[in-house]
């Protein structure tokens, strides 16, 4: 009976802890900073026509550097609210559609430059849903 209630406590453990490390791909565990949503304008000849939600993490060089990057967050979210709202992020050829590796490039700028180049190695979007403005009038 001991053992069987060992075996469960060992599984419950194992099972929390990689909880707690969440989902890695190809990054160390302990480096994956979870950013606040953003939410991006998506600008079409000139006019706001929806916006985009989108979730990210900041991918630290180590586990070490997370603490300063984490420290960092409210700077780096104010850096890519700035970025999305300075330009627009749709492709050239097609407004309406988010730019996927284009933001990501800018906002893995935003983030090297605020926290620090040696500290921040990537940024994985996660998840984007844009928004029309006006549901009903989109095809």
């Amino acid at each position: 009976m001991r053992i069987v209630s060992l075996i469960v406590l060992a599984l419950l453990v194992a099972s929390f802890t990689h909880a707690l490390a969440g989902t890695t791909g190809s990054h160390e565990p302990g480096t994956s900073v979870e950013m606040p949503y953003l939410i991006a304008p998506v600008v079409v000849n000139g006019r706001l026509d929806s916006n985009a939600y989108v979730s990210s993490r900041v991918i630290a060089s180590s586990p070490t550097a997370t603490i300063v990057v984490r420290g960092k967050l409210p700077f780096i979210q104010d850096a890519f609210v700035r970025d999305v709202n300075a330009a627009p992020i749709g492709k050239a050829d097609d407004p309406a559609t988010v730019d996927v590796p284009a933001l990501t490039a800018r906002l893995l700028a935003d983030a090297k430059r605020v926290a620090g180049a040696n500290l921040v190695s990537t940024i994985e979007i996660i998840r984007i849903q844009v928004a029309p403005l006006h549901p009903g009038t989109h095809s």
